[in-house]
């Protein structure tokens, strides 16, 4: 149904001081935070992990070489989503000069439904990240303790126990994942936390956590071990869509983590209805959110979470 004259009948009314409600602030790019942005020519993208070799063998004088075999393990796939949504405006509203006057307000309005669908989705790969409903290549979900790896056995990217966010649990991801994230055949990887990605109520333990000179909550004038080793140099997001008010994540330097493939950028496109002699607006893109390697993240639910 088009926007009429009746449904803005206020903007026809002489002394109307301001229109408000369509240009507030949003969100538009937090997926950048959390997200490797690539192109996509395609419907769907795959992405497959290969298990490289074991450790090199000693080879002793006159023997023969000893070969080994890499293989597939699993297949990440991507596929796209099409984010659509339109409005338009009676011939008469346009006649009566309404459309130059709300045309802008309401394109603003479009774009900031547009950015709130891509945050969601986006975060929705956190939100869902400890859930059994949703899993990646491996058959798990992307947070888990028992990702099934060729040779190297049974792989976690979360904590045992759920722990809230704290000097200990943070501490302890990060040696987790320097030492405990090794590749599908055993071999130890340079694996590295970079950066914490929380939500609006984390933001302040967050701070005390990276930002302060000394350990928080103690007298005895200890160094910030996190700060003063540069641990997390990108320090912390917040991201406004997680629905978890506990639950914390870092985000790992291991290449093809967590991934947006972007298939058709948005666009905004007009035109004139011939037969009713509306005026329409329409704003598309498509995209998708999702993970390759679960070596991307580390993350916990949140002690409460797990009780």
């Amino acid at each position: 149904m088009a926007i009429s004259r009746s449904q803005l009948v206020k903007e026809l009314e002489p002394g109307l001081n301001v229109l408000f409600g369509l240009e507030y602030d949003r969100y538009e790019q937090e997926h950048r935070e959390i997200f490797d942005v690539e192109t996509s020519d395609r419907a769907f993208e795959e992405e497959v992990m290969l298990s490289g070799f074991g450790a090199a063998q000693t080879k002793a004088e006159g023997s023969a070489v000893v070969f080994d075999t890499a293989q597939e393990t699993f297949t990440a796939r991507y596929t796209h989503e099409t984010i659509a949504l339109a409005f338009s405006i009676t011939e008469e509203a346009v006649e009566d000069n309404l459309y130059d006057r709300l045309s802008s307000r309401y394109t603003k309005a479009l774009a900031r439904s547009m950015a709130h669908t891509k945050q969601v989705k986006a975060a929705n790969i956190l939100n869902n990240a400890f859930s059994t409903s949703y899993t990646g290549g491996d058959g798990q979900p992307l947070l888990d303790t028992a990702h099934p790896t060729v040779s190297a056995g049974s792989l976690a990217n979360e904590p045992t126990t759920a722990a809230d966010l704290n000097e200990t649990s943070l501490e302890d991801a990060m040696i987790n994942i320097s030492t405990n994230f090794k590749d599908e055949r055993g071999l130890k990887t340079a694996i590295m936390g970079r950066k914490l990605v929380i939500p609006p109520q984390l933001q302040f333990v967050a701070e005390r956590l990276l930002a302060t000179p000394y350990r928080v909550g103690t007298a005895d004038n200890d160094i910030n071990a996190m700060r003063s080793m540069g641990m997390l140099p990108e320090g912390y997001a917040i991201n406004h869509f997680l629905t978890d008010t506990d639950a914390w994540f870092v985000k790992t330097d291991a290449p093809n983590g967590l991934k947006m493939f972007e298939r058709a950028a948005l666009r905004n496109n007009m035109e004139g209805d011939f037969d009713t002699g509306n005026v329409r607006y329409k704003s598309r893109e498509r995209y998708s959110f999702g993970f390759s390697d679960w070596r991307g993240l580390y993350g916990s639910p949140g002690a409460e979470d797990r009780l």
